[in-house]
């Protein structure tokens, strides 16, 4: 009998019992990577093609350029004014990047993701190109602290710059030397500028407080600086990926595909209808 013949009495008797439940074909030895991929279907495609994704990158940098209109109009002292914002789906868009894994039995890797870097193919996020613009424009100077590896530098530096980014040079784009920890890079910006705005996708990018190991961790981070979101934050949206994913595996992203799934999918809350 085939793996798929298989899988599919499983699933049929599974649903006839009633005893189905999202974890039962985890861990099933067939499952693959790719099979894991196939999980990236729905968010890439809303980052894609649904307009209420373009609708809140849009809403984020309205947000922040009246966040940013209000600092300046109070702003007091002899240091510049900075707007420190990340890179991957905070200014630009890497969607292409997980639709291409779509299909394929790999996942992520530094290899093909170097490979991505230096294509230089990232679109702008919507509304992105036209704030950091006016911040360059209005007083402000723009910071990319961003985790891409020293290695994709030029083909990061590129693809910024083909699409029209301000201060896209040495001083102002900031890659990932030798710790992945922003907070030393935050420091550095803050020696000389005040730092009006920080935009990210991940919660690190904004404190060393959502520094955590799990998830309940960095949950009540987010309610400890609640009142900083939409003022000194602005958060952009990222269903595809982020460090959250590792804390849904408490760290252990060398587990296989089939672990990775179970794991997802124990995370959620199930309803459980009345019989």
């Amino acid at each position: 009998m085939s793996s798929t013949v298989f899988r599919t009495l499983v699933f049929s008797a599974a649903l006839f019992t009633g005893s189905f439940s999202l974890p039962t074909l985890a861990h099933d030895a067939d499952f693959s990577a790719k099979d894991l991929n196939e999980q990236l279907v729905m968010s890439t495609l809303w980052m894609q093609a649904s307009a209420e994704y373009k609708a809140m990158s849009y809403q984020a940098f309205n947000l922040a350029k009246m966040q940013f209109d209000h600092y300046v109009s109070q702003h007091t002292g002899g240091k510049k004014i900075a707007v420190v914002v990340d890179a991957d789906e905070t200014i630009i868009d890497n969607s292409g990047y997980q639709a291409w894994l779509i299909g394929k039995d790999f996942g992520y890797s530094s290899k093909t993701w170097g490979e991505w870097m230096d294509a230089a193919e990232a679109r702008a996020m919507p509304g992105a190109l036209a704030f950091l613009t006016y911040v360059a424009n209005n007083g402000g100077e723009v910071f990319y602290i961003t985790n891409r590896k020293v290695s994709g530098l030029e083909g990061t530096r590129k693809n910024l710059q083909d699409l029209g980014f301000p201060n896209v040079d040495d001083a102002h784009l900031m890659l990932r030397d030798s710790t992945s920890d922003k907070q030393p890079r935050r420091e550095a910006i803050a020696k000389d500028y005040d730092i009006a705005l920080l935009m990210g996708d991940n919660l690190n990018d904004f404190s060393n407080d959502f520094r955590t190991k799990s998830l309940a961790a960095s949950d009540a981070a987010v309610e400890k600086n609640k009142a900083l979101f939409g003022t000194q934050f602005i958060m952009l949206p990222n269903p595809a990926y982020g460090d959250w994913e590792g804390k849904v595996y408490d760290g252990n992203w060398g587990a296989s595909a089939a672990e990775k799934d179970q794991m997802r999918k124990s995370k959620f809350h199930v309803w459980q209808p009345e019989k």
